[in-house]
């Protein structure tokens, strides 16, 4: 009688290693995106702890601007210390420095000059817009002189000392505008003193605050 044999092909292996190498790939892929996610979440962090309180600081900060008056050139000076009387008119530029991350937008104002605190002449400011980070020239003419100063004022003893001392004040009103919507509210001041050298006709001092 003839025997059976039970033949059996041998199981392949290949199978079963290929599933359990794409698991494990799976997984690594798994772990590096959770890596990948925790590292923006810390970036975010460090945005919401460290950028923005920077960026609150320095751009959306907003400070006045300044004010000021620029060179000044003599183009007539005439003063007669026995009136005693004195005019004069120059040429100089209104400045307005905005150092903000937004324009200043003002309007129309005056500049007053005067002699012990008694106007001696005007000049108007235009409505304007000095831009972000930048200074915004005027050039204006002034004219100046001594009709409306009563006589008890010292100024015939000033004249005599070939010196003319006059100051300047104003103010501009405005807004600073950030980011094309914010909008603050800023005022601008203008406080100047200046010397004249009678002899030479030319200025001597000019000093803001």
């Amino acid at each position: 009688m003839a025997e059976k044999y039970n033949h059996r092909e041998p199981v392949n292996g290949h199978p079963r290693r290929d599933e359990e190498s794409a698991a494990l790939q799976s997984e690594e892929l798994k772990r590096q995106k959770r890596i990948k996610m925790y590292k923006y979440i810390v970036i975010f962090i460090v945005f919401q702890l460290i950028v923005l309180p920077a960026f609150g600081l320095t751009v959306m900060k907003v400070k006045t601007p300044k004010f000021r008056l620029g060179n000044i050139k003599v183009q007539n000076l005439r003063s007669v210390p026995s009136t005693p009387s004195f005019d004069a008119s120059f040429a100089t530029q209104i400045r307005v420095k905005n150092t903000n991350w937004g324009p200043y937008k003002f309007d129309a104002g005056t500049v007053t000059f005067m002699y012990k605190g008694v106007t001696v002449g005007q000049v108007v400011v235009p409505k304007s817009k000095a831009k972000m980070r930048s200074t915004k020239k005027i050039d204006v003419t002034v004219s100046l002189n001594s009709y409306g100063l009563p006589s008890s004022s010292n100024l015939g003893t000033e004249l005599k000392s070939g010196v003319l001392t006059l100051s300047s004040k104003g103010k501009l009103t405005g807004k600073v505008v950030l980011m094309l919507m914010m909008k603050k509210r800023k005022s601008a001041t203008m406080d100047c003193t200046m010397t004249f050298d009678l002899s030479t006709k030319t200025l001597k001092t000019l000093q803001c605050k």
